[in-house]
């Protein structure tokens, strides 16, 4: 009855797919660098280790692959791209989650070492003040009438 609402699986050409899952692998890497144009609608990804680098312009729907030997830049399908960039945004996305989390956990650590710190240094103060009282007390003079 609402199959004109249900979105058909997008299917890809040959070269679609070679691509999605060259980019697809790149990702999985963590040595793969992301990096964003967000304003230029411009998004990297390059592996060193690989010699591998790919450059996506999404206003232009063109994704450049480059290797040490060639580069090949052609011209795509929007909703391709836009699945591409979804991955690569997705990504992008769980590394800064990650990211955010280590540093989010340092801090916390160190709050609690700063925090067991402080309690160790307002014990050690209240001991000397204990001291300095019972060394006053035993120095006065205890007089009875």
């Amino acid at each position: 009855m609402f199959s004109f609402l249900r979105r058909k699986p997008r299917v890809y050409s040959k070269i679609e797919n070679h691509i999605f899952g060259i980019i697809t692998e790149l990702l999985k890497v963590s040595s793969t660098d992301i990096n964003v144009d967000e304003l230029g609608g411009k998004y990297y990804l390059s592996n060193e280790e690989q010699h591998f680098k790919v450059t996506i312009l999404s206003n232009d729907y063109v994704i450049r692959l480059t290797n040490t030997r060639d580069s090949v830049a052609e011209k795509y399908d929007k909703f391709f791209v836009e699945d591409v960039l979804k991955a690569v945004k997705e990504e992008k996305h769980r590394r800064m989650e990650l990211v955010y989390d280590s540093i989010t956990n340092s801090i916390e650590k160190m709050a609690e070492r700063l925090h067991n710190t402080l309690i160790e240094s307002n014990e050690q103060e209240n001991e000397k003040v204990r001291r300095l009282q019972a060394e006053h007390v035993s120095d006065q003079k205890v007089t009875l009438n």
